[in-house]
């Protein structure tokens, strides 16, 4: 007689982060513990994460605050205005399971575009950490009775890691040295490159800073 097993149970555990070497863009990669439990064996995993930032689940001193403002306006209001924040969605192809574990990594291709929420808040943080929130779904390829079946990751498969601040802006640093990147609209910038052809300045860091000064 033929028994029916309960597919395999998941649980998901981020332990480091590091850049990804030799990467064409902004690589981060999360290292992943994952770990079943059950008689069947997992065979292979599809796994996407929905991954945010728990911004309420740190502090701010007052330069933080003052950049984020734009994000969850004066702090003032932060006990209603500060909430999470999607960062990105990612994906991982897992291989077999062996002693009901395996080992992944979670790559996450980041961008220095100030259009982007996360960006914005990355970018705005002088140190310490984020704390991240890892939610998971995905389909688990696993062995019973000889069988190759498919289940869903359970919809509460959760992992939390907290993020050293460095490491991301280790990253732009290292992708993007000394500078940072400004989306303009076309007719705008091409009024800015008018002005600077107009004043006979050199760079763009001294067309901005001139505006700024009002030179």
């Amino acid at each position: 007689m033929t028994t029916t097993a309960c597919p395999p149970a998941l649980r998901v555990t981020v332990e480091g982060v590091e850049a990804a070497e030799f990467a064409a863009v902004p690589t981060l990669r999360f290292h992943a513990r994952l770990d079943s439990t059950g008689p069947a064996e997992i065979r292979s995993l599809d796994l996407h994460a929905q991954i945010r930032i728990a911004a309420a689940r740190r502090s701010y001193d007052d330069e933080a605050q003052e950049r984020l403002a734009e994000l969850f306006g004066p702090s003032r209001d932060w006990g209603r205005t500060l909430r999470g924040l999607l960062w990105t969605h990612a994906t991982v192809r897992a291989p077999a399971f062996h002693d009901g574990r395996c080992a992944a990594e979670i790559p996450v291709t980041c961008t220095y575009d100030f259009d982007v929420v996360a960006t914005k808040y990355l970018h705005a943080l002088p140190g310490g950490e984020v704390p991240l929130e890892f939610l998971f779904s995905g389909t688990i390829f696993y062995l019973e009775d000889g069988l190759l079946r498919a289940a869903r990751v359970p919809w509460d498969t959760e992992a939390e890691f907290t993020m050293p601040v460095r490491v991301w802006k280790d990253l732009m640093d290292h992708y993007f040295p000394g500078s940072a990147w400004l989306r303009l609209d076309r007719s705008v910038f091409d009024r800015l490159y008018a002005y600077r052809v107009r004043n006979t300045l050199t760079g763009w860091d001294d067309v901005i800073s001139a505006l700024l000064e009002g030179r």
